[in-house]
């Protein structure tokens, strides 16, 4: 049995990106500022469109 600690499911994923970018820090940092700019983008539309549907009567509220 090992006493060292197994790592959690956020710490792999972190190890993944630094291995994807080989290791250099820099490249990594900037993929992910990138990829969350992405991100944001993509909430920011989806966000638009979904205001846009309740406006036009697509959707309707939960009155329970």
């Amino acid at each position: 049995m090992s006493s060292e600690p197994q790592p959690n499911a956020q710490d792999v994923d972190e190890l993944e990106a630094v291995a994807a970018c080989t290791g250099d820090l820099r490249a990594t940092i900037r993929a992910l500022i990138l990829a969350n700019n992405y991100l944001e983008a993509e909430v920011t539309e989806l966000m638009r469109a979904v205001s846009h549907a309740y406006l036009r009567g697509r959707f309707h509220t939960y009155s329970g």
